[in-house]
């Protein structure tokens, strides 16, 4: 079990070198490709590279439950709780929040170790994306102990990055007010 350190470790030395250019669709799921780079620490210049399929689910509208509005308690707050508590039930449509879904496929997942410094791993990695063109894929360094958190960190941003051009789609499309 990793401590609080080691998470906070992996999350302050993740770098997404090289980020898809496509979001997480708004009406379908999308896959990404990743290659997440770490560093061997008891070898010299020895650099693993883990490479794998992303799919992100795509985003539900979840909506509170309206029985729960009339849970709301607004003790001490007089007229203006009472208002409040009025306001939410008469909007509770408006309100909505994206849940966003992710799979990890390790069945298509590979580690190679390159007998190469990490800087050298991660230029050739991408200059291939430079090549090939590949809109799906990441190059992502991380910490080899804690390259879960490395690739969970990757997914927190990558909806952070797609959360408002969905929301937009979900209100042109009238799911949302």
């Amino acid at each position: 079990m990793h401590t609080e350190y080691d998470i906070q470790y992996a999350l302050e030395n993740t770098q997404v070198l090289h980020e898809p250019d496509r979001r997480i669709d708004t009406f379908g799921s999308t896959q990404f490709e990743f290659q997440l780079v770490t560093e061997l620490m008891d070898s010299v210049n020895t650099t693993r590279i883990r490479q794998g399929k992303l799919t992100a689910e795509k985003p539900l509208i979840l909506r509170p439950d309206p029985a729960a509005i009339a849970d709301f308690d607004f003790d001490g707050f007089g007229p203006q709780g009472d208002a409040f508590g009025e306001f939410l039930k008469a909007n509770l449509h408006r309100l909505a929040i994206l849940k966003y879904g992710f799979k990890f496929k390790m069945d298509d997942m590979t580690e190679d170790l390159v007998h190469e410094p990490m800087e050298a791993v991660c230029g050739k990695l991408l200059e291939d994306i430079r090549v090939s063109g590949n809109p799906m894929r990441a190059v992502i360094s991380g910490v080899d102990d804690t390259w879960e958190i490395c690739l969970l960190k990757f997914t927190v941003e990558m909806i952070e990055k797609s959360q408002k051009i969905n929301l937009f789609d979900f209100k042109r499309r009238g799911l949302l007010g």
